[in-house]
């Protein structure tokens, strides 16, 4: 589930907002505990956003914490609404299953190539005249320009490799809890003199949530969206909704326009987790939860 199905345009992002935004979600993933076990993962680009403005607006008063403790905290406090939110309603349908949220590492390769070449934007814009005495206080950030907007620090997306806590995820899913785990695609961490070390960079949270999926031995990726499915030729007068998609048939598919903005992640997930022993992956409308799962909604990848 994507960070922006907490918080929508034009709102202000306080906690009520997008604990509100979330209740319809909550819903539908609670009416899945009956036939399947559940781990729920979710974005955190908007969240974590907002952290690291307030981290720039407060740094003369608090020191700023770097990219992986942000996406630490993320996790723990949309963790926590997720957790709470589903709880209640397993309650009030008198559901007995607990719903745990783990902090969740993600490990990625030092020499990933994403290091020489980051291009994930996080983070406020900045005009000309801050860029200036940013690149003297922190002379390690990459500043990109966006024309009309200004500089926005940008970082590397490096490749998920391993789920540092895979195995926990298995044993709770096996002890009947429902988790929430892998939040804003995990916390990534290299390993450096034997140990495990946090680094500045995002990993991609459909990515990451393969990851997850395929580690678990789970037989179903859901990767929720605010459209319908993947469209070929998406935007153009001839654009279609493809509805199922079988491995051998992928190269039929116009893949350019199918890896514009935002789907292509979540096709190059799908892909791996039915090249790695998954039954299937969907790819739909969060609205359209039910009927995707039932095969009368969604984009459907299949061995």
């Amino acid at each position: 589930m994507g960070g922006n199905a907490l918080l929508r345009s034009g709102q202000s992002g306080s906690f009520e907002e997008q604990d509100a935004n979330f209740q319809p979600a909550a819903r539908k993933i609670a009416d899945l505990v009956q036939d399947y076990r559940v781990v729920v993962t979710h974005g955190n680009g908007p969240q974590v956003g907002y952290i690291l403005l307030k981290n720039e607006i407060a740094k003369k008063y608090a020191p700023p914490f770097p990219i992986d403790a942000c996406g630490a905290q993320t996790q723990g406090w949309i963790g926590y609404m997720i957790q709470q939110s589903l709880k209640n309603i397993l309650e009030e349908r008198k559901v007995d299953k607990d719903v745990i949220t783990l902090i969740t590492r993600v490990k990625v390769d030092k020499s990933d190539p994403a290091f020489q070449n980051p291009t994930k934007p996080i983070g406020p814009f900045f005009n000309e005249g801050q860029t200036e005495s940013i690149m003297r206080e922190r002379p390690d950030w990459t500043l990109k320009e966006y024309a009309g907007r200004g500089f926005r620090r940008v970082v590397a997306s490096p490749k998920p490799l391993q789920i540092v806590e895979s195995h926990a995820i298995r044993t709770m899913v096996d002890a009947g809890f429902l988790v929430v785990a892998c939040g804003g695609g995990g916390i990534p961490v290299i390993e450096k003199n034997g140990t495990l070390t946090g680094v500045d960079a995002v990993v991609d949270k459909d990515l990451a949530s393969e990851r997850v999926a395929t580690l678990i031995g789970a037989t179903k990726l859901i990767l929720l969206t605010d459209v319908d499915g993947l469209y070929e030729n998406y935007g153009k007068s001839n654009q279609q909704l493809v509805s199922k998609i079988r491995l051998n048939e992928i190269n039929r598919l116009n893949i350019t326009d199918l890896e514009e903005g935002d789907m292509g992640p979540k096709v190059r997930a799908s892909i791996a987790f039915i090249r790695n022993g998954g039954k299937e992956a969907i790819i739909g409308n969060l609205k359209r939860l039910s009927e995707s799962l039932d095969g009368n909604a969604g984009t459907h990848f299949v061995p």
